[in-house]
C-alpha cells in the first residue's frame, strides 16, 4: 500500500506518492486547489494508498499561523470525505524554500508549466521527511 502527500495551498496543491513499499517517493502532480476534492477521489480510486500525509504549515518558531488554520479546516473536510483514509499531518517548514531551490536547479524547467512543478516537489519533499521518520 502506497501513502500520498498533499501540500496544500490556496490556489494549487502538490501531491506526491509513494513506492508501495514506502521506501521512496516522487511528485505526482499538481492541481488546482478548487479542484482537490474532486481530483483526489480520482487519484484514490486509482492508487492503493493506505495514508494520506498533508504538509502542517508552522512559522519558523513552531507557532502555527492564519495558514495553518486554513490547512486545518481543508484537511477535516477532506476527513469527511475521504474517512477510510488514515491522516497524518506533517511538519513542512521549508519545503517550499527546498522546493524551488531544487527546481531553479534544473536548467530544463523553463516553461510555465514548470513552474506549477514546485508544488509537486514539495509535496515529496513533506513525503521523503514522513518516511525518513518511519525508518527509525
Amino acid at each position: 500500500m502506497k501513502i500520498l502527500a498533499l501540500d496544500l495551498g490556496d490556489v494549487h496543491t502538490g501531491v506526491a506518492i509513494s513506492d508501495a513499499l514506502g521506501i521512496t517517493c516522487q511528485p505526482l502532480t499538481t492541481i488546482p486547489t478548487y479542484k482537490l476534492e474532486n481530483d483526489l477521489g480520482k487519484i484514490l480510486s486509482k492508487e492503493q494508498i493506505k495514508e494520506i500525509v498533508v504538509g502542517y504549515p508552522k512559522t519558523l518558531r513552531g507557532t502555527e499561523s492564519q495558514q495553518t488554520e486554513k490547512i486545518l479546516q481543508q484537511v477535516d473536510q477532506l476527513k469527511i470525505l475521504f474517512p477510510q483514509y488514515t491522516w497524518k499531518l506533517w511538519d513542512e517548514r521549508l519545503t517550499s524554500k527546498q522546493a524551488g531551490s531544487i527546481q531553479r536547479s534544473n536548467k530544463k524547467s523553463r516553461n510555465p508549466e514548470d513552474k506549477l512543478k514546485v508544488h509537486a516537489i514539495a509535496a515529496a519533499l513533506i513525503l521523503q521527511s514522513y518516511l525518513e521518520s518511519l525508518r527509525f
